[in-house]
């Protein structure tokens, strides 16, 4: 079955304390975004890659891939006002009926061949993966009025991505009017009446949107 992953890509740099868009800064002397395309291209050369950018980081992005010598066989999509209609423009980019896609976050970079597979594969059979991890830390909840009560952290999970789901599926959930509480791909798929299977993440498969998360970029890199 043909397999797409939509990389979205539409940080601006401000919790980073940066004017450069956070998927531009390097790590390793390369953009943190062409490590994350890199990674889906070594699990499989075939893959469809559609990177979806603000409109008005197009030409930053071309200049770097002419500075960094990088030319994958990527399709590239504008990116809208929420993740949900970035992903939307991401599907349209995909011309096929069936398949299954992947969506992955741009400044992930150090997501692993196996969570990728695990994800392509799962989906295949389940019609979603989603990629989740245990918490580390106590957990409580914050009622309204200000009180705290320990829940247990056994019963929760830090979502990641990639998130992959049957396309087809997918594509008609995101045929549905926005609603303010989606915050992910797998918040969609749900909404629409979908199962949502979880798939085991990794803790060092960070999103890089602080100074500290490049720190600790830094030294998985190395690592």
């Amino acid at each position: 079955m043909k397999q797409f992953v939509i990389i979205v890509a539409g940080g601006s740099g401000s919790r980073m304390g940066v004017k450069t868009p956070k998927q531009f800064l390097e790590i390793a002397s390369k953009p943190i975004l062409m490590h994350t395309i890199e990674k889906f291209l070594a699990f499989s050369p075939t893959l469809q890659v559609v990177l979806v950018l603000p409109s008005k980081q197009m030409q930053a992005w071309h200049k770097l891939c002419e500075k960094h010598d990088f030319y994958p066989p990527v399709i590239t999509a504008d990116g809208g006002k929420t993740r949900f209609q970035s992903v939307k423009n991401g599907l349209k980019k995909i011309k096929t009926t069936e398949g299954i896609v992947a969506v992955h976050d741009g400044v992930r970079p150090f997501v692993s061949l196996e969570i990728i597979a695990n994800g392509f594969e799962t989906a295949a059979k389940h019609g979603s993966a989603v990629t989740a991890i245990e918490l580390k830390d106590s957990v409580r909840k914050i009622s309204k009025s200000g009180k705290s009560k320990a829940v247990d952290r056994n019963d929760y999970r830090l979502i990641q991505t990639p998130q992959t789901f049957d396309l087809a599926t997918m594509r008609a959930a995101f045929e549905a009017e926005e609603q303010d509480f989606y915050t992910d791909c797998a918040s969609v798929m749900e909404h629409a009446g979908h199962s949502i299977t979880l798939i085991e993440g990794a803790y060092e498969n960070i999103k890089i949107t602080t100074p500290e998360d490049l720190l600790w970029a830094e030294v998985l890199i190395r690592k």
